[in-house]
């Protein structure tokens, strides 16, 4: 009898409603009936603005930056820079949901020139006119610069050069005479061809 009561026991809790217990599990609720809320509210806006200039030396400036921002995602600014060809480029900017967009704010200008530079064009344009006039009217200061003279052992090249150049072109002659020779004797002893008198003898 003990048993039998045991056995309706165990049966019993196998059978249980235990929904109230797995409803506390949020993994066993299908996750559509899941509702995620907050009552956090979004931090208000932080906007900024800052600048600055800097250089490679105390007292140059070669470059600036400044920048504004609203606080809630749009952002304008420019920057300006010296480049190697001593241009200043500036580019104004704006960056928001949409992406980055840069506006180059400048025309192109022609190079400056430094003082160097200007110092170097004048000494070449004073050098250029001087070698000029000097060329347009004959100096008499100026010498005449000597041909160069060759030297024993290339005058001996070139004289060795020379005679056997002159004993080829002599053993080319001999041997074009001798085939024109051999060339005119058979023609003298050659009855030409005749295609016609052939056909009408046979």
């Amino acid at each position: 009898m003990k048993i039998l009561i045991v056995m309706f026991i165990a049966v019993g809790v196998c059978t249980a409603d235990v929904s109230h217990i797995i409803s506390q599990d949020p993994y066993a609720v299908p996750l559509e009936y899941h509702t995620t809320t907050t009552t956090t509210p979004p931090p208000p806006p932080h906007p900024y603005v800052f600048a600055y200039t800097a250089g490679r030396f105390p007292g140059h400036v070669d470059r600036t930056h400044s920048e504004v921002s609203d606080g809630s995602g749009t952002v304008r600014g420019a920057f300006s820079y010296v480049d190697p060809r001593l241009q200043v480029r500036t580019v104004e900017y704006v960056a928001d949901q949409y992406g980055f967009h840069p506006i180059l704010s400048h025309e192109p200008q022609g190079p400056v020139e430094t003082e160097a530079v200007q110092k170097a064009a004048q000494r070449h344009f004073s050098l250029y006119n001087r070698i000029a006039e000097a060329h347009a009217h004959h100096d008499p200061n100026l010498q005449v610069v000597a041909v160069p003279r060759d030297s024993a052992a290339v005058a001996h090249a070139k004289e060795k050069h020379l005679s056997l150049y002159e004993k080829i072109a002599a053993e080319h002659a001999r041997i074009g005479a001798e085939q024109e020779a051999q060339r005119l004797a058979f023609e003298a002893t050659s009855v030409p061809n005749d295609i016609e008198e052939y056909h009408k003898l046979h």
